[in-house]
């Protein structure tokens, strides 16, 4: 899977200082006030900065770097190169060459006392600085280098033991950094970046003698005069609080800020308090516009409403439940946080898009890069996007920070749902949840299998979540009925999907964007959309990505065999917003277009639709009851499990396997599939947008 980067350096490179290879990054503008972020020891590079850096370079010139060892920098065994006063040099040097005359620093770990060194060394170019999780490096332990009788515990922290069971080491070390329950996710990402490196380097990085600064540390600190905060976790089992509890004694003018239960690597596991303990300290602005609101005054509703972009059906869905939302609160003005193609779909519908919505992380994209030939692992391209949620989840919290909305609603707002969790302290308004998907399912069902241990921690999350802090979803909302939900539990020792969406969730239907009864008179509606009465309809379509390109050529390349069989037919192919639709083959009775608006009005005249294994699509279909084919991405566990499910409840749709159904295969499935039957699909209930939206409406 390509590695996924929330944004992309402004401009990066490799120097040579102090007689080694140092790289660095920049980020965001260049006219803004510089923070340098500084590497910890060689055990990680630069990428554990990952959850700060696309925050912060809203508002700073965000420079980072590595020490020699890992990252962008050279590898070294020479012990020079983790040399103290040699690690501050590094970082004047890469300031000098990037003209910054002045910063503010953040330090990780050992980070903390190069930091510490810089402000010391040179007073007037630092402005700030703050400390993470201090830690006093290691330069006198001579037993590090000696083989021992035992390595239990710390006493793994040697060069023999490193040598000779490196990874056994880094699955220790990281379950140490992150202590917090569910960290799996930070645990794997230390072991990658430690992977980057060698144990011979690290051992040279720490341990010696040599390594130590010309001032002692104490005299280091005391010279220090620039503002200082220090941020420690109680549960640190790598750097115990009290040396940054000794940092606050000896300079009690420094704010000292305690994180009861976190443990040594807060800014990767709590995020979102790093995030704006930083902002604070550095002097982030307010906002330039702010309302303030007297508790009892009269006034107009306002309502944020966040997208989900993987997929058009739920702009379509929530455009539904708002038109239903105004119905019941005409006064209700909705501004909406979302993400092409999302945002093309909300404009054409004379919607109010949040300004913003231009800083989100595009989701779909990164969905999209980890996709392979009609394959997806759903869960992984998940977990692995991490970053990208907390960086949408940060632009969500600068919108309602600015502004003091009525009410939050997010339709598979994951991103918000999970980090309100974390933070609850932060909610100011109503919130309400709505999704047609729970619970993560595993791939490789082999009972101890990593996919099984992983979506069950996930699902154990956030069901813990929602135990812990029921007051976060003011409405849960299923879309759906539970009737719909697939019968598995959560995960061994966990409960029924069911039984815990009932207790937790209100179903309210699926939710489409229409009503079928509009649709029941199919050749007024093809009179209306310019199609012949007389020509068999083939629509086929992929949604709102291109991860379905590979579906949609083996589909047109069948195309010829139907067209050979079916004279009378004429095929649409819906090529989607990110997919050019001149690099797709043309055939006679093929019309190829980039997009259709309202594309279930379209799909509502089929004679037959070739889809992916979405529920949206599939489910518009269901509703008017066309006949339809769909091919389910294969390692999608939603698509696979759960709207595979939802489907055969409702007895619709022919469902084939895309590895294993080459073009004439295809095109023999969808002649007899064409204008086939569909009485026996389980009856729609539509009315679902206007029960959620009933469901909103009364938190207004």
């Amino acid at each position: 899977m390509i590695p996924v980067r929330s944004l992309e350096p402004r401009r990066s490179g490799q120097l040579k200082i102090r007689g080694f290879q140092i790289g660095y990054k920049e980020f965001g503008r260049p006219d803004a006030p510089a923070v340098l972020l500084l590497p910890p020891w060689q055990i990680v590079h630069h990428r554990h900065w990952k959850m700060q850096v696309p925050y912060l370079s809203l508002f700073f010139r965000v420079i980072l770097f590595d020490a020699p060892g890992n990252g962008d920098s050279e590898r070294t065994t020479d012990p020079a190169a983790s040399e103290f006063d040699r690690l501050v040099a590094y970082g004047f040097g890469v300031l000098d060459h990037l003209n910054i005359n002045q910063t503010s620093l953040v330090g990780f770990s050992r980070g903390c006392s190069f930091g510490l060194g810089m402000a010391a060394h040179t007073p007037e170019r630092i402005s700030r600085l703050v400390t993470i999780s201090y830690a006093p490096p290691h330069y006198d332990k001579a037993d590090f280098w000696d083989p021992r009788r035992s390595y239990q515990g710390w006493e793994k922290r040697n060069v023999h033991y490193w040598r000779n069971h490196y990874r056994d080491f880094l699955d220790f070390f990281f379950a140490q950094m992150f202590i917090e329950p569910h960290s799996t996710k930070q645990i794997d990402d230390g072991i990658g970046w430690a992977e980057a490196t060698t144990p011979d380097i690290l051992a040279n990085t720490t341990n010696l003698p040599s390594l130590k600064p010309k001032l002692s540390l104490d005299d280091i600190i005391a010279a220090v005069s620039c503002p200082v905060l220090i941020i420690h976790g109680t549960d640190d089992q790598q750097s115990s609080s009290t040396h940054s509890q000794n940092l606050a004694k000896v300079r009690p003018d420094w704010e000292f800020v305690t994180l009861e239960g976190s443990g040594h690597a807060p800014h990767l596991r709590d995020p979102v308090k790093i995030n704006m303990e930083i902002a604070q300290f550095l002097g982030v602005p307010q906002p330039k516009r702010r309302t303030w609101r007297r508790s009892m005054s009269r006034r107009t509703p306002k309502a944020l409403f966040v997208c989900s972009p993987i997929g058009l059906g739920h702009a379509q869905r929530d455009i539904a439940i708002a038109n239903e939302l105004r119905r019941l609160a005409p006064e209700l003005h909705i501004e909406w946080l979302a993400q092409h193609p999302v945002t093309k779909v909300l404009e054409a519908n004379g919607e109010i898009i949040h300004p913003l919505s231009e800083l989100l992380v595009s989701e779909s994209a990164h969905w999209e890069r980890s996709a392979g030939e009609h394959q997806l692992h759903c869960f992984y391209a998940w977990r692995n996007m991490d970053e990208i949620l907390l960086a949408n989840f940060m632009v969500f919290l600068e919108a309602v920070r600015e502004t003091p909305y009525d009410i939050w609603i997010g339709d598979e707002a994951w991103e918000v749902d999970y980090y309100l969790h974390e933070n609850p302290a932060i909610k100011t308004a109503p919130y309400v949840f709505l999704t047609d998907f729970l619970g993560w399912l595993p791939i490789d069902r082999t009972p101890g299998s990593r996919d099984v241990f992983l979506t069950t921690d996930y699902n154990a999350e956030m069901i813990e979540h929602i135990a812990r802090y029921p007051r976060v979803r003011d409405r849960a909302i299923y879309i759906g009925d539970y009737d719909d939900l697939i019968p598995e539990s959560f995960g061994p020792g966990l409960p029924l999907i069911p039984d815990w969406t009932r207790e937790h969730f209100e179903a309210v239907g699926y939710i489409t964007p229409f009503d079928p009864a509009d649709y029941a008179d199919t050749q007024a509606v093809r009179d209306r959309l310019g199609y012949a009465s007389d020509e068999a309809l083939v629509f086929l379509t992929i949604g709102g990505t291109d991860i379905g390109e590979f579906m949609l050529r083996k589909a047109i390349d069948a195309w010829p065999l139907i067209h050979q069989a079916r004279p009378d037919a004429r095929c649409i192919a819906v090529a989607g917003p990110r997919l050019a639709p001149e690099r797709l083959p043309r055939h006679p009775g093929l019309d190829v277009r980039p997009y259709l608006h309202n594309l279930y009005e379209h799909l509502a005249v089929a004679d037959l639709a070739v889809v992916q294994g979405g529920l949206g699509t599939t489910m518009e279909l269901v509703a008017n009851r066309r006949p339809f084919i769909y091919f389910p991405l294969k390692d999608h566990c939603e698509q696979v499990y759960h709207v595979a499910y939802r489907l055969d409840h409702y007895r619709a749709g022919r469902r084939l396997n895309y590895h294993q159904t080459g073009v004439e295969a295809l095109a023999e499935a969808a002649l007899t599939t064409l204008g086939a039957d569909t009485g026996g699909y389980r009856p729609y209930d539509p009315g679902g947008a206007a029960r959620a939206a009933k469901l909103i409406a009364e938190l207004l």
